[in-house]
């Protein structure tokens, strides 16, 4: 019996190590499959006798640079469109992808939806709470995402709030709902602390915040 106890909770210790480590393994292994794709498109346009296709033979058998090639054309990209002229070629490049007629949808809503989410003047995920789903009694964690606009918010009854429903033990899918304000609980948990809850499927529970003692 407490060998079998002993199994699991070594389990339960490894096996979020294990999970990362493996998800990081991956995401540097696509990102140098990019990086060697790179490289191969260099050597196939560079003469044979070139100083700079020696480097781009040398460069390919490294290991990890894709993922220092891809942080760094993040920071430079991100240092160049925060001036004038940065902002100018981001405007040229979003009308050119948006008058081509099927990848101006895709582009449009991904640039929506990312914009919504990382923008630090928004509120989307910014607010965890309860709300009752998927039957009234039953309560589940949601994430505020804004409120109802446009056509939407015509037929929908006065102070409503969009909130994002995950699923579990993957919160990377989940459910869109619009429910009034006054039938959403808001938690003072970070958005973190939900959804560590959330994936966990309720077993890592956030401690509350103990009270600090008056003197």
């Amino acid at each position: 019996m407490h060998l079998k106890k002993y199994l699991i909770t070594g389990l339960l210790v490894w096996l979020p190590l294990a999970i990362t480590v493996y998800v990081l393994l991956w995401l540097v292994g696509v990102l140098d499959g990019v990086f060697v794709a790179v490289i191969e498109a260099l050597l196939a346009v560079l003469p044979e006798t070139s100083a700079t296709q020696t480097w781009a033979l040398k460069l390919r058998s490294a290991h990890g640079l894709g993922v220092l090639a891809v942080l760094l054309t993040l920071f430079v990209t991100g240092a160049l469109v925060s001036n004038v002229a940065g902002r100018w070629w981001v405007k040229q490049w979003d009308r050119l992808f948006t008058t081509i007629p099927i990848v101006k949808s895709i582009y449009t809503s991904v640039k929506k939806v990312s914009d919504t989410l990382f923008s630090s003047t928004g509120n989307a995920f910014r607010t965890a709470v309860l709300v009752q789903y998927p039957r009234p009694g039953t309560w589940t964690i949601a994430f505020q995402t804004g409120v109802p606009s446009g056509e939407v918010a015509q037929h929908l009854p006065n102070d409503c709030i969009s909130v994002y429903v995950p699923t579990t033990p993957n919160p990377t899918s989940g459910f869109f709902l619009m429910v009034p304000r006054s039938d959403v609980v808001e938690l003072k948990m970070s958005v973190d602390e939900a959804l560590t809850y959330v994936i966990s499927m309720g077993a890592v529970a956030p401690v509350p915040a103990t009270p600090s003692l008056k003197r």
